[in-house]
């Protein structure tokens, strides 16, 4: 392994950490029904405003260059999956699910991603690490399942939101990760929060909080604004630009984990056998997936 891509796993290291305790906290803000603080729609949109507008001081003291006309689209579909997409749907799945159930979702993004970097890195799996992607995607769904609360085969309508989540992050990760390869990874994140302001700005002053918030909440919103929504992708983009989307994607292996250890002291859940059980299972098929070869297409070979 080069130097590089020791300092790219690194970095994705420090990213993973910050984004684990994007659930707990998300769950700190938003309340419980029995309890409710702040709506879905507010804690997705109005850290993207905060985001954006501590993005466009940013980009304006570093003198960042308009991007260029190709990269406009890829900018797009990056805001779509990580400001828009990810943080709406997990912001309002978090009112009626725990972070410790949440976390174990979260445990499928890793193979997610790497799927995403794949095709656009025109890298071709092999059987295996599909195998192992679909075992792992089967182990969550299963788990939802497993704790839905409702009779029959069904899933609780949060678990959807949840899994939509994970599919909107892997876009975002995977398209920003290659932007990152030709723009200032700092700037990938800044210029999608700022693209995104027409229709976050809107949402969060239709949907800002009339009732009193708690302290508590005010301080959760402020991390998942700061941290999970603007910091935490300095170093993740940075991370998966150096070490490569495959390699590095495989590192939010111990988000779950960390995601769960957080959730215990800040919103006193409990950590049951069962839990931990399904994401011991999903890690390990995603740490399999990761071993699987993944060869590179061929010059000119079509993509199916």
């Amino acid at each position: 392994m080069t130097a590089q891509e020791k300092r790219g796993l690194w970095l994705g290291l420090l990213g993973v950490t910050i984004f684990a305790l994007t659930l707990p906290m998300t769950r700190l803000a938003v309340g419980t029904p029995e309890a409710p603080q702040m709506s879905g729609l507010f804690i997705a949109s109005g850290r993207a405003v905060l985001a954006a507008a501590l993005s466009a001081l940013f980009l304006w003291a570093t003198r960042a260059p308009w991007p260029a006309r190709r990269d406009w689209g890829p900018l797009a579909l990056t805001a779509g999956g990580v400001v828009v997409g990810f943080p709406l749907l997990t912001s309002l799945a978090m009112r009626h699910v725990e972070a410790v159930h949440a976390s174990v979702i979260v445990g499928v993004l890793p193979l997610a991603t790497a799927a995403v970097g794949a095709l656009l890195h025109r890298q071709r799996p092999s059987v295996g690490f599909w195998a192992c992607a679909a075992l792992g995607s089967a182990l969550v769904v299963g788990f939802a399942l497993l704790r839905s609360g409702q009779s029959g085969l069904a899933l609780h309508p949060a678990d959807l939101l949840l899994l939509g989540a994970m599919a909107c992050a892997a876009v975002g990760y995977g398209v920003g990760a290659r932007l990152s390869q030709r723009l200032r990874a700092e700037h990938v994140i800044c210029w999608a929060l700022v693209i995104a302001l027409p229709l976050s700005l809107p949402a969060a002053w239709w949907s800002r909080p009339l009732a009193p918030v708690s302290t508590a909440a005010w301080g959760a919103f402020g991390y998942v604004a700061v941290f999970s929504m603007w910091l935490g992708f300095f170093a993740w983009y940075r991370g998966l630009a150096l070490g490569g989307t495959v390699r590095v994607s495989q590192v939010q292996l111990i988000q779950p984990f960390l995601g769960m250890l957080f959730a215990v002291p800040l919103l006193g859940e409990q950590l049951d056998a069962v839990t931990l059980g399904f994401a011991l299972a999903v890690i390990t098929t995603v740490f399999a997936g990761r071993r699987m070869p993944v060869h590179a297409r061929p010059a000119g070979a079509a993509t199916r």
